[in-house]
């Protein structure tokens, strides 16, 4: 059994807001599959992408 790692919840944090959206299900495989192959969740995948994606345009992502 492998272990997902999740973004630490900081002390005083409260939840981020959800963001929903749908996938083809052939597509979902392969994403899920990426990630479990870096041991992160597939929410994590999806922030780390975003993040990545921001500093190639020069943008300091915030959070």
């Amino acid at each position: 059994m492998s272990i997902i790692s999740r973004d630490k919840k900081l002390k005083g944090s409260g939840k981020s807001p959800h963001f929903k959206m749908r996938i083809d299900p052939a597509l979902r495989e392969q994403l899920d599959a990426e990630a479990a192959a870096q041991g992160i969740s597939l929410a994590n995948w999806f922030k780390n992408l975003a993040r990545e994606a921001l500093r190639q345009k020069g943008i300091e992502p915030k959070g």
